[in-house]
């Protein structure tokens, strides 16, 4: 929209404000940090004395006076920088609550970190902690006293860097309440993943043998188990199609093409639409799940406790189904997970998951191209380059 003096526009289709103009001759955009219409024209009328300035002296006494207002705009406390963020318009934006949930933590672990005072621990080992109120006090001494502190708390890598990268992007969004350089993005504050190249528990893949002895527990009356017939047929697609634990609970009969033989998956982590034809196995178990066909879900029990939520919209049903497929996975003498130094959690070396890296192992024994294997996974995946190298040294071994 054409003003006065120079011209507003949205940047993207739900972005911020900005404002074009001319100074000195040369032409400028700059951000109003808003999405709101009316509060971008009032930033405007702020900024339009600046850019009609005609001398330097003019400018300086305009630049002069927004200073000290933004001097009392940066003294924003941690305490409170939580809420100024969820607020602002280029807060991220998670497509999980438990993702949301985590932003929250990573900084508020930060927040209590940098404001309380030398613990004893501290004092005796001389460690060092500086202790700031404000926001404009991150410093990439507190940053940097921070990540130490991550690295003395017994968390993978991939944790560690995830907390860092949540709080980089908050100190980004409230920069005109920091005003320098965000300390976060110095790469001496993030680990690196060969760290735990000696530790690290490699996720194995079940064995023909096993896959079957699953599939026969399942069967046999000897265990009790929530849903236990749909949890079969879940196992069963896994399996014969390679797929994620929930594209495999969720699957939905509109997806399931039993004339033709054949199912569509559209991957829940990737977006990919996959299409896989039924082994004559899962055709077997797709038959038998219509027997309790009630609603679009060929697992409807199961799905509705994957889908559940907490209070805050938060999912915990795939928590409770997961722990239903280690239980089976238990049943077979498996011990889903192990104890790894350095590391609060046990590692998962069993899980659904495997039958991922188990259908990839059977596909490259029995010579599938890599690309028609990818064409089902639905994605480049490391668990293919792990077998098809293997096939790969084999084949070179038979030439030599």
């Amino acid at each position: 929209m054409k003003l006065v003096a120079g011209s507003i526009r949205r940047r993207g289709r739900n972005g911020c404000f900005a404002y074009r103009c001319q100074v000195n001759g040369r032409r400028t955009e700059i951000s109003l940090q808003t999405r709101d219409y009316h509060e971008a024209l009032k930033k405007v009328a702020e900024l339009v004395p600046i850019t009609q300035a005609r001398t330097a002296e003019v400018v300086a006494a305009h630049v002069n006076e927004a200073r000290g207002f933004a001097k009392q705009a940066m003294d924003l406390a941690l305490v409170d920088s939580w809420e100024k963020y969820v607020h602002h318009p280029d807060r991220a934006m998670p497509h999980t609550m438990h993702e949301q949930k985590s932003y929250k933590a990573s900084y508020q672990e930060f927040v209590e970190f940098a404001t309380r005072s030398a613990t004893k621990e501290e004092r005796q080992k001389r460690i060092p902690h500086t202790t700031i109120s404000l926001v404009k006090e991150i410093t990439p001494t507190v940053a940097a006293e921070f990540s130490d502190f991550l690295r003395t708390q017994s968390i993978s890598v991939h944790t560690h860097n995830r907390k860092l990268k949540r709080i980089r992007k908050v100190i980004s969004v409230l920069k005109e309440y920091h005003g320098g350089e965000n300390p976060f993005y110095a790469r001496s504050l993030f680990r690196n993943k060969r760290e735990e190249q000696d530790v690290v528990v490699r996720r194995q893949a079940f064995t023909k043998e096993e896959e079957e002895q699953l599939l026969k527990e399942l069967r046999s009356s000897r265990h009790r188990l929530m849903n236990k017939e749909e949890i079969r047929i879940i196992y069963t697609i896994g399996c014969y199609t390679g797929q994620r634990l929930k594209d495999c609970v969720l699957l939905q009969w509109q997806n399931v093409d039993l004339p033709h033989r054949r199912i569509y998956v559209k991957q829940f982590k990737t977006g990919k639409e996959v299409s896989i034809p039924l082994a004559p196995q899962l055709y077997d178990a797709l038959i038998e799940a219509q027997r309790w066909k009630c609603n679009q879900y060929v697992c409807p029990k199961t799905a509705e406790r994957y889908n559940k939520t907490d209070e805050d919209g938060k999912n915990v049903g795939n928590n409770l189904v997961d722990k239903d497929v280690l239980r089976v996975i238990r049943w077979i003498g498996l011990e889903p997970s192990v104890a790894v130094p350095g590391r609060k959690k046990k590692m998962t070396v069993y899980g659904f998951h495997s039958l991922r890296h188990s259908f990839t192992s059977f596909c490259a024994e029995a010579g599938v191209p890599k690309a028609v294997l990818l064409s089902i996974l639905g994605t480049e995946s490391e668990i293919a380059d792990k077998y098809y190298t293997h096939v790969g040294n084999e084949a070179q071994e038979k030439a030599i």
